[in-house]
């Protein structure tokens, strides 16, 4: 690194340790330092376990791969840093936040150095982006990808991570420091808006809006998710069970659809499916657990049943402050989200609609507007079922009658996928669904760990699946994202 970047940087890393010649080596070393310089006393512990529901004792020789994910903060203050490692410090990451630059930087430890592996800015640059740490931060926030209850995998108010009774990590100090994830999802949640309130400030100046795409394609595409489930455990459904609520973040977008811009949609409770199908399920497809590894394999769903992955909060975030900011018309948010509105993830229908969006800066006043004239003007070329064509729909509806006429499809469709998973053959095809949206997802550097998902037999070449608005699952036909 040049000695003036070198110089400049300002997170708590920098100015506690590499400014001052210091390079600890350990976890340890890491959190004894900040106490020792009186920075960032406050600090919280969580840990994560893919294998950590799995008994140890049904598994003797299955690797578990514990982490620790810790907090530090100035007393009654936001944390300003986050360190992920492994009990053994085989692997230690750093994301600091640097109050100055208003930005991320992100650290490794590779004995005997520590890495500069970028800023937040780096993730969005096309010589940096999806490369490095930026495969998995990919627009430059923090990242946990189980933010919601049960939070899956994690130790928290939901489940406790089981140890052997000679398991080592019983005597590390900070395995006694843990606490649950329901707190640290309120943690990521708050440094992501962190990041995408500086962002944003950064790149709207003087009437005009920077790299457009680099904002719309979180509104537009799957930049990243994060991953869902039911807070069930999957050993508890049984045939003659109650029926199972399937996340509501599987059928749409309900965070930016139903929370942020706030479609007045009519339904009382979550889709639900019987759990006598949900349990036929599992043998018919095949689910299993396994570990190539370890050589480990288990017949059934992930602890917690039926993960899928979801909208990022960070994609949702970056919609969420534009609208609020002015800088996005709620009306052109949700005419955008509304097209193939039953695919909230992986949806090529929307990442389409991509094609439109300028990359040279453009003015903040007029931008989604001449996008949508754009999109508009081409639809009358296009078949009625062409992206185009449907967003063009979605923008005829009068500015007071959006909220209304959106929120009216969503429950119709809501309605039709709720009759339609409460048949065997409904909730077969919703499976397949499923397992269409998880092979997305593992082809993505997020997925990181075997156990995470769990193993069917439907084949991995199987064609990829789509929602459609009646609640019948068909094939992807339409091209992919930009």
């Amino acid at each position: 690194m040049p000695a003036g970047q070198f110089a400049g940087l300002r997170d708590p890393m920098a100015t506690v340790f590499f400014r001052q010649g210091r390079w600890p080596m350990t976890l340890e070393e890491v959190l004894d330092g900040l106490t020792a310089a009186g920075e960032l006393t406050a600090q919280s512990v969580y840990l994560i376990s893919e294998a950590g529901q799995i008994p140890p004792d049904e598994a003797p020789g299955l690797r578990r791969d514990f982490r620790f994910a810790i907090s530090r903060a100035a007393p009654g203050r936001d944390p300003d840093l986050l360190v992920s490692s492994d009990p053994g410090s085989v692997f230690l990451q750093v994301a600091a936040w640097d109050p100055v630059a208003r930005v991320f930087n992100y650290y490794m430890r590779i004995s005997p150095a520590w890495i500069w592996t970028g800023d937040s800015w780096s993730s969005l640059a096309p010589e940096s982006r999806g490369k490095g740490c930026f495969d998995s931060h990919v627009n430059g926030s923090v990242v946990m990808k189980e933010l919601k209850q049960p939070w899956s995998n994690w130790q928290s108010m939901s489940a406790t991570i089981q140890l052997a009774p000679d398991d080592p990590l019983r005597d590390n100090p900070l395995y006694r420091q843990v606490i649950g994830a329901e707190r640290l999802e309120l943690t990521v949640k708050g440094l992501v808006s962190r990041w995408t309130t500086a962002r944003l400030s950064a790149v709207v100046a003087d009437g005009m809006v920077a790299h457009p795409d680099h904002l719309l394609r979180q509104l537009f595409t799957s930049t990243t998710v994060n991953l869902a489930s039911t807070s069930t455990q999957s050993a508890t459904v049984t045939s003659g069970g109650r029926d199972l609520p399937l996340p509501l973040g599987f059928w749409l977008n309900a965070d930016a659809l139903l929370n942020d811009l706030g479609l007045p949609v009519g339904m009382e409770t979550v889709p639900t499916a019987p759990a006598s199908l949900y349990a036929d399920s599992l043998t018919a497809f095949g689910f299993r657990l396994e570990e190539q590894v370890s050589a480990f394999s288990q017949p059934g769903d992930t602890f917690f049943a039926f993960v899928v992955p979801e909208p990022a909060y960070e994609d949702n975030d970056v919609v969420r402050q534009s609208v609020k900011q002015g800088l996005v018309p709620a009306r052109f948010a949700a005419c955008a989200l509304m097209v193939d509105f039953t695919n909230p993830v992986f949806s090529p229908v929307r990442a389409h609609l991509m094609r439109y969006v300028p990359t040279a800066p453009v003015p903040a006043s007029t931008w989604c507007d001449d996008i949508a004239s754009a999109v508009v003007a081409t639809a009358r070329t296009l078949p009625a079922d062409s992206p185009e064509a449907e967003f063009a729909r979605n923008w005829a509806v009068p500015e007071a009658d959006w909220p209304g006429v959106f929120a009216q499809r969503v429950d119709v469709y809501l309605e039709k996928v709720t009759a339609r998973i409460r048949t065997a053959s409904g909730f077969d095809d919703c499976v397949r669904l499923t397992e269409s949206r998880r092979r997305a997802f593992r082809e993505m550097r997020l997925n990181e760990f075997a156990l995470t998902l769990p193993t069917t037999d439907i084949p991995a070449d199987a064609p990829r699946l789509r929602m459609n608005e009646d609640g019948t699952v068909g094939v992807v036909t339409t091209g992919g994202s930009p």
